[in-house]
């Protein structure tokens, strides 16, 4: 398996191609923020991408966004220090085949990016219990009524879901990167999102925006 790995912390980085090199796996590069990592995905093409969440820039969600929407068949599993419940939740949503805490033994590591070749999802029995609990949970929530979004926030949000930069959305709408931030803002607080990721989460779900052509 043809590995790429995404972690903006040298150490840890050098550290997992060591073990992966030493179990088997082919690392062909490793980069140190999303957008590194989207550009080595379309040139390298790996099988799987190992990708940490909180990385500067475009965060570990927008960036698993952004290759599951190019590269649907590449493999996306995140290993992060995060064991937010929200996090997990959004990355199995976002088309992640694992998850999986940087706390894990090297045993266990390599045993679940085995079962990762064999079709299996790579977290561990807890994590797996934890997200069916959580998609369980929000099953029996009551359907909430879709957020009212002017239609310059939907378009904006809709550029958001095409995985386009402020300053991109700015240039593409003949508005200030300050304006998309001013608009971005209000949608948070309206969608009740923590970030853009989230957002367009939830915008996607109560359908007030399409999902992104790949």
């Amino acid at each position: 398996m043809r590995v790429l790995v995404a972690d903006d912390h040298s150490l840890f980085r050098d550290g997992i191609v060591s073990l992966l090199q030493a179990a088997g796996f082919e690392v062909v590069g490793q980069v140190s923020d999303g957008e590194q990592a989207v550009e080595a995905t379309r040139r390298l093409q790996p099988d799987l991408v190992l990708l940490d969440i909180a990385m500067p820039g475009m965060d570990g969600l927008e960036t698993l966004r952004q290759i599951k929407g190019e590269w649907p068949q590449t493999k996306v599993v995140m290993l992060t220090v995060s064991d937010d419940d929200r996090h997990l939740f959004e990355a199995v949503r976002s088309g992640a085949e694992g998850y999986m805490l940087k706390n894990l033994t090297a045993n266990e590591f390599l045993q679940l990016l085995q079962g990762l070749e064999q079709g299996e999802a790579a977290m561990t029995r807890r994590m797996a219990a934890r997200l069916m609990k959580g998609m369980a949970d929000m099953a029996q929530r009551p359907e909430q009524a879709a957020p009212s979004l002017t239609p310059r926030e939907l378009e904006l949000l809709q550029l958001v879901a095409e995985g386009l930069s402020n300053r991109a959305i700015g240039q593409r709408l003949s508005i200030s990167e300050n304006t998309v931030k001013y608009h971005m803002k209000h949608v948070l607080q309206k969608l009740g999102a923590q970030n853009r990721t989230e957002a367009v989460s939830i915008a996607l779900r109560a359908g007030l925006i399409e999902q992104a052509s790949s």
